[in-house]
């Protein structure tokens, strides 16, 4: 424990003071302090000046990142006949329908991606009180509910990453981990937060991006000047 306490007091003795810092230089920051024994993620918040209690303020969309999550993701299909065999051309990890719906419902669920064809969504509505919470449920404004399986699957395999606004008016999401170089972490970040940019709801008010903070799962966080993040 010791050695841990002294870990987190030097990482937090590199960040004091530091605040509103270019994307670089809060990459640089976090990936000093990554001490971990695995490749630790490197997180984004956001916060919007939003309320998604009102419909015309929710945000929420999906964004490849150039240089993908760094993690492996496992993608579930409720499909049926060609398009089940589509699915497992793909790559999808589990394919199936009834039995899949069964499965979910016992308790197991090994996916962190769900996709469905829309014939299929009457069935996979039943699992809305399982799936919803987990924010596992397909939705067609993602791109989870779609006959293009094929390109739904490789998409989530390839990098691809959901955001949806919280209640206090946050997004979260992991954009690469601590052994990406830091350009293609600046990529990724910048194209998240160029996708939450674009996807600004019409009921949003006043400032939207109000702060953009990163850290590292193990690591203390920084925020990050607005126009930096923005950077093209």
């Amino acid at each position: 424990m010791a050695k841990i306490a002294k870990r987190v007091a030097k990482a937090n003795e590199a960040f004091a003071g530091k605040m509103n810092i270019t994307v670089e230089d809060a990459v640089k920051l976090i990936k000093g302090a990554a001490s971990a024994k695995f490749d630790e993620t490197v997180e984004i918040a956001m916060n919007l000046g939003v309320d998604p209690r009102h419909a015309d303020q929710m945000v929420r969309g999906v964004v490849a990142l150039p240089n993908g999550t760094g993690k492996t993701v496992r993608v579930a299909v409720f499909a049926r006949g060609a398009k089940a065999d589509e699915a497992k051309a793909a790559g999808a990890d589990i394919v199936g329908a009834e039995d899949l719906m069964e499965t979910i419902q016992s308790g197991k669920i090994e996916f962190d991606r769900c996709i469905a064809t829309p014939d299929l969504m009457p069935l996979v509505g039943r699992l809305g009180k399982i799936l919803g919470p987990r924010n596992l449920m397909p939705n067609p404004k993602v791109g989870t509910v779609t006959m293009d399986v094929k390109s739904a699957v490789e998409g989530a395999k390839g990098g691809e990453v959901q955001f949806k606004v919280e209640k206090a008016g946050v997004i979260h999401a992991g954009v690469g981990k601590v052994s990406f170089t830091d350009d293609k972490l600046a990529q990724n970040i910048r194209a998240f937060v160029d996708a939450v940019s674009k996807a600004k709801p019409t009921g949003a008010k006043g400032t939207y991006l109000k702060k953009v903070s990163l850290s590292s799962t193990m690591g203390p966080g920084v925020s990050v000047d607005i126009s930096s993040a923005t950077q093209a």
